[in-house]
């Protein structure tokens, strides 16, 4: 090869070594840029999120809204705001109040205990039931089963009376009724699902609209409003009151949680 070849052949390696620099110096630059760019948006991203969390946490609630949702009263109510439900035969001279959290644990063993007595005394024409449905489980758990569960119940009183005292007793019942923590009755899925299990409500299309829809959700506030604003000095659940007096257990403090209790506290009552 000659000099002048070799000179030649030099310098176009050289010329290739630089612009293959200058091709990795552009690569390298837009790499830094591109690095650069994602880094804000992400920023951009967070502070979006980030922005977006706070106004969602700081908006109100849905159940908290939901006291300016049109007022839908069952069937079967009576009162201000339709929050007067009595159940059993117009014949009966006793009424027997009963008050309730549909997420209260101890409701469940009430209505798993008594229930059935209070079915046939109903049948009977002993007495009948004033229904007040509370919801403060809701805050202390927290949650929104209680809410949700009495706004069902309220689509279960405008069925009918029978459909609404099986549906009660389906809600409390040992295979359905969750823990106190276990916010089940938040979803309507559930609620429907517990339904099911009484024919009134099985398939019917109606009442499954009015839980999905939440149409009586509104009424459901304002029943647990009834329940906040009793003047018989009830503050937790379950509570029976009948002549205005509270009815307890061999304990004298809590309501009666067997049969013969129960028996005791009730008959007693019926005669004064």
């Amino acid at each position: 090869m000659s000099k002048r070849n070799s000179q030649a052949a030099k310098q176009a390696a050289r010329e290739r070594m630089r612009a293959e620099r200058e091709r990795q110096a552009k690569k390298d630059k837009m790499r830094r840029q591109l690095i650069v760019a994602g880094a804000i948006v992400g920023v951009l991203a967070a502070s979006g999120g980030i922005g977006y969390a706070v106004v969602q946490s700081n908006k109100p609630g849905y159940w908290e809204s939901a006291k300016d949702n049109p007022l839908v009263k069952p069937t079967n109510t009576s009162g201000e705001n339709g929050t007067t439900v009595l159940l059993g035969k117009d014949s009966a001279k006793k009424t027997l109040k009963l008050y309730e959290d549909s997420r209260c644990p101890v409701c469940a063993q009430f209505e798993q205990q008594v229930g059935p007595e209070i079915d046939k005394d109903l049948a009977d024409g002993k007495y009948r039931i004033q229904y007040i449905g509370a919801t403060f489980i809701d805050k202390g758990a927290p949650g929104e089963g209680s809410r949700n569960a009495l706004s069902a119940l309220g689509a279960a009183l405008n069925v009918g009376e029978d459909a609404f005292l099986d549906y009660k007793a389906q809600l409390y019942s040992a295979k359905f009724h969750p823990s106190e923590q276990d916010d089940k009755f938040k979803s309507d899925a559930y609620l429907l699902k517990v339904a099911e299990q009484v024919p009134e409500l099985k398939g019917n299309a109606a009442f499954r609209k009015a839980v999905q829809a939440g149409t009586y959700d509104r009424w459901a506030l304002e029943m647990s409003d009834t329940f906040t604003k009793n003047k018989d000095g009830v503050d937790g659940t379950p509570s029976l009151v009948m002549n205005g007096k509270k009815l307890t257990g061999d304990d004298n403090e809590h309501a009666p949680m067997t049969v013969p209790e129960f028996r005791k506290a009730v008959d007693a009552a019926l005669k004064g």
